[in-house]
């Protein structure tokens, strides 16, 4: 009886570690689409090596992580705005990082508070991880540089806006131009998560370009941006007498699945 028992208990162990090793997602093959991006990205020009955004030399990880043409980048368009503590990342987010300063943020910096956004806090860029660390997920994109967590904004006079706070108690302001850059993200990145997704993402604004989630042109954002009440409206055209109406509105929660970083 003895040995059967033991025998079963062997058994079991090596069927689990046999399960382990068919769920473990650092044993996923590296998608081709990955190489083509970065070496599409790096052919266009749209990244230059400078003081702010240093190349490095390959990542390497677990499993498929890591980089092959990781960037340092310590500040954004042009060195004018700091990113703190520096990231790493691969050069489509480098490059979608400084549109979405350049296109989003800026503008809607002067159109809420009539000041220059100076900085940006950011909480995680690579790491060689699940998504949301949760052992058996798959692969985060922040394993290939190609995720950016943003939990907060500085700006030019000294005032941190800061994800956590802002967007649900945060003044008039703050709540409307981080609804703003949020819709904007969503235009920008293929997945990008917030306040109101989960609880995984309640502090920060998670932006990636899994290419995977932009089929047909539809990106993944959750919560998902009202049709018409935060798109791309040319900043001039939205007064600043709108500030609180638009605070109001409230974000539209729609269930796509579950998604996360």
């Amino acid at each position: 009886m003895g040995i059967r028992v033991a025998y079963l208990a062997a058994s079991m162990a090596v069927l689990a570690g046999i399960a382990a090793c068919a769920f473990n997602p650092y044993s996923e093959p590296r998608a081709l689409w990955r190489g083509e991006a970065d070496a599409a990205c790096l052919a266009s020009g749209e990244v230059r090596p400078s003081a702010f955004v240093q190349p490095m030399a390959p990542l390497g990880g677990r499993g498929s992580c890591g980089l092959e043409h990781p960037f340092k980048v310590s500040a954004a368009v042009n060195g004018s705005v700091v990113i703190d503590p520096s990231a790493t990342l691969d050069c489509p987010m480098t490059a979608a990082t400084d549109r979405w300063v350049q296109q989003w943020v800026q503008p809607a910096a002067q159109v809420y508070f009539r000041e220059r956004v100076v900085g940006l806090r950011q909480i995680a860029s690579y790491g060689c991880r699940t998504r949301d660390n949760i052992s058996g997920a798959k692969l985060s994109e922040h394993a290939f540089g190609n995720a950016l967590d943003v939990a907060g904004f500085r700006l030019a006079d000294g005032r941190e806006i800061g994800v956590a706070q802002g967007w649900w108690h945060g003044a008039p302001q703050e709540r409307a131009f981080l609804q703003q850059v949020f819709a904007g993200a969503c235009a920008e990145f293929y997945t990008v998560l917030g306040p109101g997704s989960d609880a995984f993402h309640a502090n920060h604004f998670h932006l990636d370009l899994l290419q995977t989630n932009a089929g047909g042109g539809r990106h993944y954002c959750q919560p998902q941006p009202v049709p018409g009440a935060y798109g791309r409206v040319p900043m001039a055209e939205l007064p600043i007498e709108n500030v609180e109406t638009v605070a109001r509105k409230p974000l539209s929660f729609v269930d796509r699945g579950r998604q996360s970083d």
